[in-house]
């Protein structure tokens, strides 16, 4: 576990708030007889009302630690993200649609830039939703729109809940990852479910909690996890919450499309026997380490994403896999690298960050093959989404 001495420390106030939150933790353990799931402790840290990671006060996006956030996303990184995106949302806007929706939607960096692009493109919908149950966030939101999009920000409304129906184009980057997932660790040939407890003082003294196994009877395995072969010891994660809102999501698009961008990897890896650890991450200051239990709700924690557990709910739901591909396929495709040739190339002051930007979105060793993109539609007939008309994947999920 990262020890609390290499990280940068909260303010008082950051400190109370997460006494707070692991107060209520502990009452949630207590209450169920000393053992909580992984999922629930993960919901806790992240979305208890007011003192959450995501519905409290921390500023969570930007550029580095000194503007006291904790992660750095591509909209945050470059507005030729959005644009770029936005010819894909365009396609799917002339075929018809009118609205656009967007899951998860951080500073509202994305959005304000999204509707500029699309005001370029010609396709303008004519409304933009929000699903954003954070009220704060919904307040960085709104001051980023009126900033960055000021005649564009009236066409912009939120909800804190998905409608019962829906036609037009929803997008979301980097949500599913931060939907709560269970763990299951195999030792000595055992399988159990990893939960949480509280720390009894012999598993390290600067945290409330531990990881508690609870053996399982085979049945009680999932079958994705059960398949993993041998019997060595490994780590890994479930999506239960991930797939259900993929199936809330097919059972509200009437007609349309979603593309969904994350980190993670089709099932034939994501469940490979090498992949021991398994993928739970934490993300505070601008430091990965793999300690859940570090000040609870000023961190974010996060699993990287099962792409077949996606595509087959999508699939029970009703919804056609239009495409699979790496992020940097997706953006090739849909012309990021036309786009930054707007610039002048020989204006190094502005051209080289923006280069340098767009490298890291590309990169096989930034963002370009870790993160991938998934499009989900219905309705759109035989349409080939541009940015998987080369490079698609979908045959590996």
């Amino acid at each position: 576990m990262q020890k609390t001495g290499s990280l940068p420390l909260p303010s008082a106030d950051a400190l109370d708030a997460s006494t707070a939150l692991a107060t209520r933790i502990g009452e949630a353990i207590d209450a169920a007889q000393g053992w909580l799931g992984f999922d629930r402790y993960m919901a806790m840290a992240l979305y208890t009302p007011g003192l959450g990671y995501y519905s409290g006060g921390a500023a969570k996006f930007g550029r580095d630690v000194r503007d006291g956030s904790d992660f750095i996303t591509a909209p945050e990184l470059t507005p030729f993200f959005a644009r770029t995106l936005a010819r894909q949302l365009a396609q799917w806007l002339e075929l018809g649609l009118d609205e656009v929706m967007e899951f998860g939607a951080g500073t509202g960096r994305l959005a304000a830039d999204l509707l500029l692009a699309l005001e370029t493109e010609g396709r303008l919908p004519s409304r933009y939703w929000i699903v954003e149950l954070s009220g704060e966030l919904r307040e960085r939101q709104q001051a980023t729109l009126a900033a960055r999009a000021p005649h564009l920000a009236a066409r912009v409304q939120w909800l804190d809940a998905l409608p019962a129906r829906f036609e037009g184009v929803a997008i979301g980057n980097e949500v599913l990852d931060a939907m709560p997932v269970r763990l299951y660790a195999r030792v000595g040939g055992v399988w159990h479910e990893r939960g949480v407890a509280r720390n009894d003082g012999e598993h390290g003294h600067d945290a409330r909690f531990r990881f508690a196994d609870r053996p399982l009877d085979k049945t009680e395995v999932p079958a994705a996890v059960a398949a993993i072969p041998g019997d060595h010891d490994i780590v890994t994660e479930t999506h239960a919450e991930a797939e259900g809102f993929i199936r809330s999501l097919g059972a509200m698009l009437t007609r349309g499309a979603a593309l969904l961008i994350d980190y993670g990897f089709p099932a034939s890896e994501y469940y490979h026997p090498q992949r021991t650890g398994g993928t739970l991450m934490c993300h505070y200051r601008h430091h990965a380490h793999p300690d859940p239990f570090l000040y609870p709700g000023l961190q974010d924690i996060t699993a990287h994403v099962n792409f077949s557990g996606i595509a087959q709910a999508a699939v029970d739901a009703g919804l056609e896999v239009a495409g699979f591909a790496s992020q940097a396929r997706l953006l090739m495709n849909a012309g990021i690298t036309e786009l930054l040739m707007t610039l002048d190339p020989n204006d190094a002051r502005s051209f080289l960050p923006a280069a340098n930007a767009v490298q890291k979105l590309l990169s096989e060793a930034e963002m370009g093959e870790l993160f991938k993109a998934i499009a989900l539609t219905r309705g759109l007939a035989d349409s080939v989404p541009i940015g998987f008309a080369a490079g698609d994947r979908s045959h590996t999920l």
